[in-house]
């Protein structure tokens, strides 16, 4: 079944899903989390199949971008149970959610640039965001307990790594424990910036001025001025956000891991 407009992965999957021993989707994050989050807590698993430019959660999840290949792990492979972030609107996200440069990211990769270059279109896009910074004063409640700080990014992360454990975001982050956490980068200088991105790289997360991690089950994010947010890579509107999580709400087909 084809998707015709935004949502419509959503309708098609709550409408048809009990019928199937599985769903599968095959474009991008935001087709995928569209049909997460419609089956969430239904017992139906989802496999997601990379069809997309990023495929950022395909891969976080250890899938093979060659279709083929995910077709045949997920089928002989594991069901997983994972946590979703829930928005206050309803809107689930798998991945993570955030203000800043990631933003800036996906703002700056156009369809068409997209279409020419696949994911090194986003690479481009993010090293522009990061040698432009931009920064902005953030006021994050994490179960009541409220951080406030210049930043160039704030994330709220369900998943600690991405790009099959290339970059972690943050210690200890985990999709099944029932828990959010929040990400907060503040680079003071360029080189600031280079220093958080190779400690990311090496996961060094030591004590840093330029680092704040908070877990917790329900998430507020303020900006001043208000900025644009985006979720699993899709525009979602403008700040403040709220965000609770969904404890162990999607169940996933995932490569097994023997």
């Amino acid at each position: 079944m084809l998707t015709e407009r935004a949502g419509h992965g959503a309708a098609m999957a709550t409408q048809k899903g009990a019928d199937y021993d599985a769903v599968f989707t095959l474009g991008g994050d935001g087709t995928a989390v569209e049909v997460i989050g419609a089956l969430a807590g239904t017992g139906t698993p989802v496999g997601i199949l990379p069809g997309g430019t990023g495929n950022l959660i395909a891969r976080t999840l250890g899938i093979p971008v060659t279709l083929r290949k995910a077709v045949d792990v997920l089928v002989h492979g594991d069901r997983v149970q994972i946590d979703l972030g829930e928005l206050a609107d309803g809107r689930r996200f798998a991945f993570s959610a955030g203000v800043g440069i990631d933003v800036r990211m996906i703002e700056g990769a156009p369809t068409r640039l997209k279409r020419r270059l696949g994911v090194l279109a986003y690479v481009l896009s993010a090293t522009r965001a990061v040698l432009r910074r931009q920064d902005f004063r953030v006021r994050a409640t994490v179960d009541g307990v409220v951080h406030e700080r210049l930043a160039s990014a704030v994330m709220v992360v369900n998943f600690g790594a991405v790009l099959n454990d290339l970059i972690t975001l943050g210690p200890g982050i985990r999709s099944d424990d029932g828990m959010l956490d929040l990400c907060v980068f503040s680079p003071r200088t360029l080189l600031d910036s280079f220093r958080v991105l190779w400690r990311l790289f090496r996961k060094d997360f030591r004590s840093d001025v330029c680092l704040l991690y908070a877990p917790g089950r329900h998430v507020r994010v303020e900006t001043f001025p208000p900025r644009t947010a985006q979720a699993d890579g899709e525009i979602i509107g403008m700040t403040p956000l709220d965000i609770t999580v969904a404890p162990l709400a999607a169940l996933l087909l995932v490569p097994r891991h023997d």
